[in-house]
């Protein structure tokens, strides 16, 4: 019902459906079959599957602000859900696909066979280091860094500290069906979300004390915002769609007739988010909704019904339950909340060239891209226990 849709990035969806066009076998031809190679190659598009829905998600996160506890509003529709979750990662280079093969016992163990051909784990090993080895390894190298840092300044972050940003996240969206299923969109879990959020939490509290933030931004930044700070007005509504006017009309004339509006919608609505709920689609505020719907449903009294409203979904008849009227919140309820954002915002501005300034400073040595590494001659970083 949303008119807003979450979109991912299709350029990089075209470009990897090209890729597996590309490599498409049709098992009915003996020529097509798969070679000791294809086994490479299908790992490697999988490699490149999970980067390609990372990096939409990257292009996410560049286009909104980047902590999870913004005061800013998120996004209307499907879009701010996206943002909700990726929000909780660093722009700068915490989206990287991990490669964690399931290694364990000998090399030589077999992990596949094609044809009566062993493949194995060595041969998976050296496949998965070439496809993905020095990105992975620079991510690696990257989240060492910031641990010694964050040890060098007695910095820690508790579990609590991440439940309660996953928390801020979970809010964005409607149900946890919702930001689960949002979550596998962008081949995450759970887990790794909250691996990339201790991350990111770990950063700004080693940058935080470095940021400047007055009070007089804070007030500026309530003066200019406090619409969008408050919760706007919003309503409650149900409503039964159906393909065509004709079977709307009769719907309409059963209701009038003091038919009962829910047990109708789970009988004949075909919007399978609702019906099951006897049409009930929750509160929600202007924007949410495609306009003819929104204009009809806002118009009604409490318990009344419409008349048939037509829509790019199809007929509704709605019937209004209950409404919010907007709040607006003062400038003392809102100021801490406002200055932790504003502090969180200004550490990540910092965090792109604090990253350059440690590894300057750090001995890295990288034998996958030597080039890589740090002059030898450079101060060592604090060592980890």
């Amino acid at each position: 019902m949303n008119n807003k849709e979450s979109q991912p990035n299709k350029d990089a969806e075209n470009e990897l459906t090209a890729k597996e066009e590309r490599y498409t076998f049709d098992e009915s031809n003996p020529q097509d079959k798969l070679s000791e190679q294809d086994a490479a190659i299908e790992e490697e598009l999988q490699q490149e599957s999970d980067k390609e829905h990372a990096e939409a998600a990257n292009d996410e996160i560049r286009a909104t602000a980047l902590s999870a506890e913004s005061v800013h509003q998120s996004p209307k529709g499907g879009s701010g859900k996206i943002w909700a979750i990726v929000s909780a990662v660093l722009a700068i280079l915490l989206i990287i696909v991990l490669i964690k093969p399931p290694f364990g016992g000998a090399g030589n163990e077999t992990v596949a066979t094609v044809n009566g051909v062993d493949i194995t784990q060595d041969r998976l090993y050296d496949e998965l280091v070439t496809a993905g080895g020095p990105a992975t390894l620079e991510n690696i190298i990257t989240q060492e860094l910031i641990a010694q840092e964050a040890k060098a300044a007695s910095i820690e972050v508790t579990d609590a500290d991440i439940d309660s940003e996953i928390d801020l996240i979970k809010k964005s969206f409607g149900t946890e069906e919702e930001f689960t299923a949002t979550l596998a969109q962008y081949n995450m879990t759970l887990e790794s979300l909250k691996k990339d959020t201790k991350i990111n939490l770990t950063i700004r509290k080693i940058l935080e004390p470095k940021t400047d933030v007055t009070d007089e931004e804070v007030q500026q930044y309530f003066d200019a915002n406090k619409e969008t700070l408050g919760t706007p007005e919003q309503i409650q509504a149900s409503h039964i769609l159906v393909a065509t006017k004709e079977e709307a009309d009769a719907i309409l004339a059963e209701l009038k007739q003091g038919g009962d509006f829910a047990a109708i919608a789970k009988e004949k609505s075909i919007d399978t988010g609702s019906k099951d709920k006897g049409g009930d689609l929750g509160f929600f505020g202007k924007g949410d909704m495609v306009a003819e719907f929104e204009t009809a449903a806002f118009a009604l009294k409490i318990n009344e019904i419409s008349g048939v409203v037509q829509s790019e979904h199809g007929f509704h008849i709605i019937k209004k339950i209950a409404e919010k009227a907007a709040v607006v919140p003062t400038f003392e309820e809102k100021k801490e909340e406002i200055k932790k954002q504003l502090v969180a915002t200004e550490a990540n501005e910092l965090s792109e060239a604090w990253m350059t300034e440690i590894r300057a400073k750090a001995k890295i040595t990288n034998t996958l891209t030597p080039e890589a590494s740090a002059d030898p001659a450079a101060t060592e970083a604090p060592a980890a226990e």
